[in-house]
């Protein structure tokens, strides 16, 4: 028979006041059961055990880790290991583990199903779940230090994502630390986000950010991954203070955004520091990109952005750009790059001569690869030469007119040993 010990606890103030319970779940007893017993408002201290059952939360409620335990709550490989369908629940301090792995149902440690209104998860594992948490259709969730595991015995692309996002509103994602998901948190069709402090690794993109406008992201870091973040089809974000390194591909995409702010950001030792596509009206300033093979891809009319004060570090390509025309940066402050060749004869800190990115040569070697093989041959530094002196040859580039002769960034040494990662997730 089900035990409970109930304690009741004063819940607001004034005339009338409410009264919550708080309810003891013992080790081998039902969490359902409770939940059924329970009402709205009221909490369920868990305490440690294993409950092998999935969990439906129908009214709003607390489910809370008692004395600091973690008890497991496992589906043991069936759908949902809990699902929560009413607004107002917080989850806190759970061990949620097992569901099933049917993509098509989106089996996930925990769903947020539409209109559970804001959820409030926090300092929860979520260990060899399909999805980790899937929050789809509400307003106003909060997905706070959670710890989420995929499952590594799946392929990349058979397992769910460990933060799924749709359609929502002032979502909070702040503090979490993702692991061998698919995408660690895949965001579409939602506004008003913030992602902050969250730790990302070992996945294919760290995120997958695709239609939400009027968000941010910051102090996120992504690592060791196929990619790190991928912004595509926004506008108005503000991204700041990320860093993204060790990565196989890019470092960060920004595809078909507009009106946004890429600031202070490290991206280092990816093949492609930044990808930039079809990317109008954003400022990129304050970022470090620093030993990538490309330090950024730059293609897709991707002009009228305001790219200044960065410091582009140890590249082995600065910069690789194809278009009809010069694309001018740093027209302010100016760009710090590692492979400038100028002088600074005033000593005001800029250079006297502009910096060009890319050339004709560059150009032949994008096309026909093999010609890296000639690169240090008299024929192609004489093809370099020619184009520079004789403007017929010279091909569009991005033009810094006065780079900086020294880095802004105070700390690009630490990154100085990244080297591009040539394996892959």
């Amino acid at each position: 028979m089900l035990s409970l010990m109930l304690a009741l606890t004063l819940a607001g103030a004034g005339p009338g006041p409410a009264l919550a319970a708080v309810l003891s779940v013992p080790s081998g007893t039902s969490i359902n059961a409770a939940i059924a017993r329970a009402h709205a408002g009221d909490t369920l201290l868990i305490e440690a055990g294993t409950y092998n059952e999935r969990v439906v939360i129908d009214k709003p409620l607390t489910l809370q880790a008692k004395d600091q335990h973690h008890p497991v709550i496992s589906a043991q490989g069936h759908g949902d290991t809990i699902r929560v369908n009413a607004a107002d629940v917080k989850l806190t301090g759970l061990v949620v583990r097992d569901s099933g792995d049917n993509l098509t149902a989106q089996n996930a440690g925990i769903y947020v199903s539409p209109g559970a209104h804001r959820v409030h998860i926090s300092e929860c594992q979520l260990i060899a779940n399909l999805f980790g948490i899937w929050v789809e259709r509400v307003d106003d969730a909060h997905l706070l230090n959670n710890t989420i595991t995929g499952r590594r015995d799946l392929q990349s692309a058979q397992r769910g994502n460990g933060i799924q996002v749709y359609d929502t509103r002032g979502v909070r994602v702040i503090g979490n630390h993702i692991s061998t998901t698919r995408d660690g948190i895949y965001v579409d069709v939602s506004r008003d986000a913030e992602f902050r402090h969250n730790r990302i690794h070992h996945v294919r993109y760290g995120t997958h950010y695709m239609n939400t406008n009027h968000s941010i992201w910051e102090d996120n870091q992504v690592y060791l991954s196929r990619a790190g973040l991928a912004l595509m089809e926004v506008r108005s974000l503000t991204v700041r203070r990320n860093i993204s390194w060790g990565n196989t591909d890019h470092g960060i995409m920004l595809r078909t955004i507009q009106d946004s702010l890429i600031e202070d950001n490290i991206v280092a030792g990816n093949d492609r520091g930044l990808f930039v596509y079809d990317a109008e009206y954003n400022i990129l300033r304050g970022n470090l990109v620093i030993n990538n093979r490309t330090g950024v891809h730059l293609s897709a009319g991707s002009s009228n952005n305001e790219v200044d004060g960065n410091d582009f570090i140890g590249n082995r390509e600065q910069v690789r750009f194809v278009a009809a025309r010069d694309v001018e940066w740093g027209k302010q402050q100016g760009n710090y790059w590692s492979n400038y060749n100028g002088w600074d004869q005033n000593a005001d800190g800029q250079g006297d001569i502009r910096y060009e990115a890319n050339d004709l040569v560059d150009r032949l070697n994008w096309r026909y690869p093999l010609l890296k093989l000639l690169s240090a041959s008299p024929a192609l530094q004489t093809l370099r030469f020619a184009a520079r002196q004789f403007p017929p040859l010279r091909a569009p580039s991005v033009v810094d007119r006065h780079p900086r002769m020294r880095p802004l960034s105070q700390n690009w040494k630490k990154w100085n040993d990244i080297a591009p990662r040539t394996d892959t997730n």
